[in-house]
């Protein structure tokens, strides 16, 4: 018997009617990060949080359930592994998400928030960011 493969996933209004899983702009599509270790979700979370997004929470799913909601809704995934390089969010963000706090939706899958790509950043400034988050730990 094959074990589901478990991953870290950000979710907001986690629990609600209302609840929508973080997706990034890639090009023209939208894609879901998929994190093996709750760490490395956690610290995205920060991150997003210090963008002034609302407050995502980590949570636990089936790998094999996101990427079915994925194919359906013909989004990507992409699984980042424990402690490869740091991911971080886009600089730019959409104004609007798709959800609205006080709409219930009966989707529990959807793109909350669809930001442009991420513009490339030097190494010093990628060492500099690493350094302040483990300032964090």
């Amino acid at each position: 018997m094959i074990t589901p493969m478990r991953v870290f996933v950000l979710i907001f209004n986690a629990n609600t009617e209302n609840e929508g899983i973080h997706s990034i702009r890639v090009g023209d599509q939208n894609k879901i990060l998929m994190f093996e270790s709750e760490d490395d979700a956690l610290r995205f979370a920060l991150l997003l949080e210090a963008q002034d997004f609302p407050t995502p929470t980590v949570e636990m799913l089936d790998a094999e359930e996101i990427k079915e909601f994925c194919v359906s809704a013909g989004y990507e995934w992409e699984i980042v592994p424990t402690n490869s390089d740091l991911v971080l969010p886009p600089e730019m963000n959409v104004d609007e998400t798709d959800w609205q706090v006080d709409a219930p939706e009966d989707d529990s899958f959807r793109s909350d928030l669809v930001p442009p790509a991420a513009p490339e950043m030097s190494d010093s400034e990628l060492e500099n960011i690493r350094r302040k988050l483990e300032g964090l730990l």
